[in-house]
């Protein structure tokens, strides 16, 4: 069993959402990825909960919360070493069509991670850079302005992008958020700049806390960044992975990345 549809499985070549679907046709849903290890998902009450917020957002209902939890416990246990995505779109608003929403449940391969990453660094035009009004940080269906900085950046030899807002403040990656240690702590981006309340995000704050730093967030420019004692890259897919070169230049590399990995192994553990 790779998918669900409303909880049903169905064959992986005949899942489709229907052309009316606003998800289609406009980007209208809402989604998360959860890792899955060895058939156990990671972190799933922190991530259903994000969902409930994303979806009550966009005034989407979900399915019961104890159906989610099922159904993702289930296409975990079937994917084993995986990643989990929860798409819950928006339905349609065609008069002549009836298209109800679909929640989607779906494993799908992790992507390798190259053990230090390139970014490119970029300007996120789009993105409001501050934490204001009720849409912001909303894991929704409208990606596409990141997805293609990640293109743009791989087209030009990089892994992925760096986004800055239109102030010069340094965000976070296209699907990651970013932290870097310097004068003895790690710093992050504070989520007053509108920027994704990151599961693994919230994770850092334990294992700091395990490895001895404390974490700071706040507002920095790129220069921060480019004079960092070590740069990463943190997500559900990517954990905690050291970044070694931003744009032109190549940052540091040191210790405290597979520290903090390893702490955060030691969280996956005690919850599988």
């Amino acid at each position: 069993m790779r998918v669900l549809v409303d909880g049903s499985t169905v064959e992986a070549d005949d899942a489709s959402v229907s052309v009316f679907d606003w998800a289609v046709q406009r980007g209208f849903g809402v989604f998360e990825v959860v890792r899955s290890y060895g058939g156990a998902p990671f972190h799933l009450g922190p991530h259903l909960d994000r969902l409930e917020r994303s979806a009550a957002a966009l005034a989407l209902t979900l399915p019961d919360r104890k159906d989610l939890d099922d159904w993702v416990r289930r296409v975990a246990d079937a994917g084993g070493d995986c990643q989990v995505r929860v798409i819950v779109t928006g339905g349609g608003r065609d008069p002549l069509v009836d298209v109800p929403g679909r929640t989607i449940v779906a494993w799908e391969p992790l992507s390798p991670v190259p053990d230090l990453l390139r970014v490119l660094p970029m300007t996120a035009h789009w993105h409001p850079g501050e934490a204001a009004g009720p849409l912001y940080g909303i894991k929704w269906l409208s990606y596409a302005p990141n997805m293609a900085s990640s293109d743009l950046a791989r087209r030009q030899g990089f892994d992925d992008a760096l986004l800055s807002s239109r102030d010069g403040w340094v965000l976070e990656g296209p699907t990651f958020c970013v932290a870097w240690v310097a004068d003895g702590r790690i710093e992050t981006p504070e989520l007053g700049l509108g920027i994704l309340a990151s599961i693994t995000r919230s994770t850092l704050f334990e294992t700091a806390d395990a490895v001895g730093l404390d974490v700071v967030e706040g507002r920095w420019s790129l220069d921060r960044v480019l004079g960092a004692e070590e740069v990463l890259a943190l997500s559900t897919t990517k954990e905690v992975a050291p970044i070694g070169t931003v744009g032109d230049t190549e940052v540091s590399t040191g210790p405290v990345a597979g520290r903090l990995l390893a702490a955060f192994r030691d969280l996956v553990a005690a919850e599988s």
